[in-house]
């Protein structure tokens, strides 16, 4: 396993390779055409970019080269340099050592890269444009302009300084005259550095040697297909070794071909990774904008930014991220005048935070606002219709919380341009679902919230647990199994129109999921005994198989025929002929060929609790 470091060295030559070798071919281009506007422009951000990469990793060598040239690139931009003929042989040469440098990190213990030369020959040139300014700050000038700094926009050269400057002759002064003690120290320098060698080796025209780099870039739609085939691969090793099994092969005999599939599958997800910071970084600009417009002072904190998930994970929750976050300076933090009299600072504070756990990446967004206060959230539930006042005087505080995630709930008293318009946390709870993640709240007036993310770490593979119903294998991922229990018929109670048993000293909802699927679409369940008919037909003596599925900070035990195994699945969506099948999220392939399908966990527990809720009226 590789460390950070090494992983974040790996990225910064993948990237260092890439900037000089685009800054080879951009050299060329404005060698041939000196004015063109987009090369400069190009070579200018690259030794940026380089220098800034390079200083970030501790590598001061090519930092202090990429400054250098950044610097030239600066007073081309600024038309305080004007290109010639002869300034391209150092820029070359400069490249050049860029390139050793960049190896050398590589190869540590390589030959010592000697740059003092052309770092010095480079430093000479860039002292000498500075000359003509301190030559005329020493006489009047009423309307001078200050110089800018270089990242500033410069739209017109100062009437005080030169339009440009040609390449000095490094053997004069900065009037115009002879230089002894700078010639000496340059043929020193230029000895030192490159000794007996010809003029065109000296000038970077040596014989060219290119090097490849050891990373490249992947389309995502690539890797996704590799992983399909993966997948494929995986079901087809399932049934190779199932047939083999049914002719008395033993399980032994496959277990090469066993390491070697998940060996490759693993390989394949890991290349999949990408580190959270990739989304995180982006929410600067977001809290800022935001915060500009609520007319706050919002920190924006970023914390584990390190934390390695799915990209197609990534992709598939950035909407929902921006959407918390937003709703995070709207809703959460307070004006400055509120903070200041709840004795709180005047800048209010957004922490984005990762963390993994187990199978799963966490991600927390958090805030230290007014908090989400549940009586307001009980009244507004009320009159909006969606419990009545009876249940919501019922339901803990924690329940009512989890009320803003209903479709059209908004607590939010007047519509504004980030909030109020009853979308959004419903949306957010569907795509966080869609990926088999659950989402939690946790509020305390006047202090802050947090809503927490769980997160699969990859969307390729699933744990599920497989079991009989019926004639057919189904499949539950484990994300959403809390434990296996058995029960007999003197365990289980009626309550109303459904069924209780304990675990763990709670009561829990028991269902049978032979009766929740033989429900007819549009069939309700209040009133009625619906969910107790296969109850009503168990013995005394015969012992039932519970799954018991959390969702939600709410718990059922699912009755199913039998337990098979647990087994990581390949999940395959049904379609678009099979879009109103209700409580399926996708399919399987088992080894003996069978399709086993994946129960929708969460759409079968909000189906569940939105009638239990409506019964208790």
């Amino acid at each position: 396993m590789k460390s950070k470091e090494e992983e974040f060295k790996e990225l910064f030559l993948a990237e260092a390779q890439e900037n000089q070798q685009e800054l080879e071919k951009l050299f060329t281009e404005l060698e041939k055409n000196h004015t063109s506007k987009r090369a400069i422009e190009a070579i200018f951000r690259i030794t940026h970019t380089l220098k800034a990469n390079a200083a970030g990793m501790g590598y001061d060598e090519i930092a202090t080269m990429a400054h250098l040239l950044e610097d030239v690139f600066s007073a081309i931009k600024h038309n305080r340099l004007t290109i010639s003929s002869e300034l391209f042989n150092d820029l070359f040469r400069t490249n050049d050592i860029l390139g050793s440098m960049i190896q050398r990190i590589q190869h540590p213990d390589g030959p010592k890269i000697k740059y003092r030369g052309i770092k010095t020959k480079l430093e000479v040139l860039l002292q000498q444009l500075k000359e003509p300014e301190t030559s005329m700050s020493a006489t009047s000038q009423p309307n001078k302009e200050i110089p800018l700094e270089r990242n500033e926009i410069h739209l017109s050269p100062s009437p005080a300084i030169p339009a440009s400057v040609s390449i000095p002759d490094l053997g004069s002064g900065f009037n115009g005259q002879s230089n002894p003690a700078l010639m000496a120290e340059m043929d020193t320098l230029v000895l030192e550095e490159e000794p007996n060698e010809p003029w065109h080796v000296a000038n970077g025209m040596e014989e060219s040697k290119i090097t490849i780099s050891e990373n490249i870039h992947i389309p995502v739609r690539k890797l996704d297909d590799l992983m399909n085939l993966v997948g494929e691969l995986i079901i087809e090793k399932d049934r190779v070794i199932a047939l083999s099994l049914d002719n008395n092969r033993k399980a032994n005999d496959y277990a090469r071909l066993q390491r070697i599939t998940s060996e490759l599958q693993y390989s394949v997800m890991d290349v999949r990774l990408v580190q959270v910071a990739v989304l995180f970084n982006k929410f600067h600009r977001i809290v800022r904008d935001v915060a500009t417009l609520e007319g706050k002072q919002v920190n924006l904190v970023l914390e584990g930014t390190e934390n390695e998930i799915d990209r197609n994970v990534l992709q598939i929750i950035s909407d929902s991220l921006i959407h918390l976050v937003r709703n995070s300076v709207s809703h959460g933090i307070e004006t400055e005048h509120d903070r200041v009299k709840a004795k709180k600072p005047s800048v209010g504070t957004v922490r984005l935070s990762a963390r993994s756990e187990k199978e799963e990446v966490i991600i927390d967004v958090s805030d230290d606002g007014k908090g989400i206060n549940p009586v307001v959230i009980r009244r507004k539930a009320v009159e909006k219709g969606l419990i009545t006042e009876q249940i919501a005087k019922s339901l803990s505080d924690e329940d009512i919380i989890q009320l803003i995630f209903e479709p059209g709930f908004s607590s939010v008293e007047q519509v504004t341009a980030v909030s109020g318009r009853g979308v959004g946390m419903d949306v957010v709870k569907k795509a966080i679902d869609s990926i088999g993640g659950r989402i939690n709240v946790h509020s305390i007036v006047n202090e802050g919230t947090t809503i927490s993310l769980s997160l699969p770490s990859s969307m390729a593979v699933k744990n599920a647990l497989l079991f009989e119903l019926g004639a057919g294998d189904f499949a539950i991922p484990l994300v959403y199994t809390d434990a296996v229990i058995s029960l007999y018929r003197k365990d289980i109670h009626k309550v109303g129109s459904g069924l209780l048993a304990k675990h763990l000293k709670k009561n829990i909802s028991i269902v049978f999921l032979n009766d929740l699927f033989s429900l007819e679409n549009n069939q309700s369940i209040i009133g009625e005994n619906t969910l107790q008919q296969s109850f009503d037909r168990v013995t005394d003596e015969e012992k039932l198989y519970v799954i018991v599925v959390s969702y939600n900070n709410r718990e059922v035990g699912f009755v199913v025929d039998k337990l098979l195994q647990q087994k990581e699945i390949v999940e395959k969506p049904l379609g678009q002929f099979f879009e109103e099948v209700k409580f399926v999220s996708g399919a399987t392939i088992m080894g003996n060929g069978k399709v086993c399908l994946v129960l929708d966990a969460p759409s079968i527990m909000n189906f569940l609790f939105r009638n239990v809720k409506l019964n208790k009226s």
